[in-house]
């Protein structure tokens, strides 16, 4: 099962006290797969979902607060791995449910924008998100490279009405346009873990937080590692640096004319060949009988380059 299979999963179990949070549930599954359709029968009010469980749970949430009944057909898959369609039917008191659920604007049509009196309470507004979430609904999981959260919808003026409604929560929610749909959609964590505990999927939420838990503390043991990596290879090439200006000096002049500062740094980096200048420097306690400074070792390496490359230059002349 997928982590957005789990989370729908304990989503259906949630029961509604309260006839209104039952509404606005109700109203967000009908406005994203619902539509209205004419026959020689007349309205018929349509409900489309893969999903057999939220399928009995939607036939179940109609029957409690509407006595009609529900005709139930089965589209089969045609295609490779292409999931079996339900569609439920209601055709009695068709615009009595759209009017109650808010379904339908005099001007912009069905199920184009959320009506404010289906969501004017705050627990009415988790419902209704929990519902929006249940009817297309994604979350990527945790351990996936990114954090995703979106709801997808077919009509860009609703897309942007839940988008606002998200936001009244601070959610950060966006929308944007994929192909012929519309999506409203989180990526940040925090506030994909803040949506989670709002619709009320608790168990989804530990899961959430456990795994991102883990993996920033992956990320930043690795982001520890690599940057002593990369202080280490900076070490490295810096000695490899200086013991090739030492060997330059020892070649084309006489080590012993060299100031005593510079000798002392030569022989300590001669010694400990792959050690940092802070190794050096508490190296050069028990080695010289005193301590010299890191800044005071960095000082004379930088005199040693210098000479170096005046020998060099001396010696290209002379030849």
């Amino acid at each position: 099962m997928s982590f957005t299979s789990d989370t729908k999963r304990e989503l259906m179990d949630i029961e509604h006290e309260n006839d209104c949070c039952k509404v606005a549930s109700l109203s967000a599954l009908l406005a994203i797969n619902g539509y209205l359709s004419l026959s020689s029968e007349g309205m018929r009010l349509v409900f489309q979902t893969s999903s057999l469980p939220l399928a009995r749970k939607t036939i179940q949430s109609l029957k409690g607060l509407y006595p009609v009944e529900v005709q139930v057909i089965t589209k089969q898959g045609v295609r490779l791995k292409k999931q079996n369609q339900y569609l439920m039917v209601v055709k009695d008191k068709v615009t009595r449910i759209v009017r109650e659920l808010g379904l339908m604007d005099e001007e912009s049509g069905y199920a184009k924008a959320i009506d404010d009196a289906v969501v004017m309470k705050e627990c009415c507004q988790r419902a209704y998100l929990r519902g929006a979430f249940l009817a297309s609904g994604s979350i990527n999981h945790p351990r996936s490279s990114s954090y995703h959260l979106e709801i997808s919808v077919e009509h860009e003026s609703y897309a942007k009405d839940l988008r606002d409604l998200m936001n009244e929560f601070d959610f950060k929610a966006k929308t944007l346009r994929k192909k012929q749909r519309a999506i409203v959609y989180i990526k940040d964590s925090e506030k994909i873990g803040d949506f989670l505990r709002f619709i009320g999927a608790s168990n989804a939420l530990f899961s959430f937080e456990d795994e991102r838990i883990k993996r920033d503390f992956i990320n930043s043991i690795t982001r520890v590692m690599n940057m002593e990596i990369a202080n280490q290879n900076k070490t490295f090439a810096a000695a490899d640096r200086q013991l090739k200006e030492i060997a330059v000096l020892e070649n084309l002049l006489d080590v012993d004319t060299l100031p005593k500062s510079m000798r002392e740094a030569m022989y300590l980096r001669k010694k400990f060949p792959e050690a940092s200048l802070s190794e050096l420097s508490e190296l050069s306690e028990e080695h010289l009988q005193r301590k010299i400074s890191k800044s005071a070792l960095n000082h004379r390496f930088r005199n040693v380059s210098q000479k170096a490359a005046e020998a060099l230059e001396a010696y290209y002349e002379e030849g």
